[in-house]
């Protein structure tokens, strides 16, 4: 098993204003109390485990108003590399305040902040995830198909484009997770025939995902070199992980599931080198 080249450094955000305030995805019901104390008990496992599995983790401060900022896969995509970092334009206005409060911290950072076209909408990893030497980017329910040509030109990488068809899983995220630079765990109910056969030419082991297991957010999972933090974990799963060599850990992340995400979308890898996949 050859490890991911990324995954070791992560950028979190505390909940301290998060709540599910409007209502932008299927998961969210507007009116559902969240636990603030249990959000921020979860928030703080999946932080410390991911420390405990090696990674770094950098924090961002929350606002008042940006409710879903915890949601740091969102933030946008980098290239840590050339240490580029291109935010994301939002398709909802509810999170578009959250662009700029990114755009400051990576550009205090000392990060090069380059900016997709005003029309584009792109959610970042939310949406686009490097795998098999292309960045594989989501497009329809959060980002725009055309916002493949732009990250090409912004971040010298290959794109190749897959469908979302699904309401309930609208970020690339929900339905594709790399574990190796062979293995991936994926989730069809999530993808067009063609999305299905771009994921099969470019995974040659792939975990399928029955619909059920997608709708429990595995492929929501945050991996660590061989450790797997998922939201919750199927037997079945667990046991083809296991094999594998992968080790699992669960981190429970009920109050952020009432908006729709899970270990993946609280966190967002800063370590991602692109220029490996030129």
């Amino acid at each position: 098993m050859t490890q991911l080249g990324w995954g070791r450094r992560y950028l979190l955000c505390q909940p301290r204003h998060f709540g599910v305030l409007y209502e932008i995805n299927p998961w969210m019901e507007h009116g559902v109390a969240v636990d603030v104390d249990a959000a921020l008990e979860q928030w703080q496992g999946l932080h410390d485990a991911l420390v405990e599995a090696g990674a770094e983790v950098e924090t961002i401060d929350q606002p008042e108003g940006v409710p879903d900022l915890v949601f740091t896969a969102n933030a946008g995509l980098v290239d840590a590399t050339s240490k580029r970092f291109v935010p994301s334009h939002f398709r909802h206005p509810e999170r578009v305040p959250e662009t700029e409060v990114f755009a400051r911290w990576f550009d205090d950072a000392g990060w090069d902040v380059a900016r997709l076209p005003d029309a584009v909408t792109h959610e970042g990893a939310g949406d686009a995830l490097p795998f098999g030497g292309v960045l594989v980017s989501g497009y329809r329910p959060r980002s725009d198909l055309a916002a493949a040509s732009h990250l090409t030109d912004l971040l010298d990488v290959p794109v190749r484009t897959l469908e979302l068809v699904d309401e309930r899983l609208y970020h690339l995220d929900l339905t594709f997770c790399p574990l190796d630079d062979r293995r991936a765990m994926c989730a069809p109910l999530g993808w067009d025939s063609y999305g299905r056969r771009l994921i099969e030419s470019l995974v040659p082991e792939p975990l399928w995902l029955t619909d059920d297991e997608a709708l429990a957010f595995c492929a929501n999972s945050v991996v660590v070199g061989d450790v797997v933090h998922m939201p919750a974990c199927p037997p079945r799963i667990g046991r083809q992980l296991e094999a594998w060599g992968f080790h699992v850990v669960v981190c429970p992340v009920d109050e952020f599931l009432k908006a729709g995400g899970g270990c993946r979308c609280l966190t967002f890898a800063l370590d991602v080198g692109l220029s490996s996949l030129r």
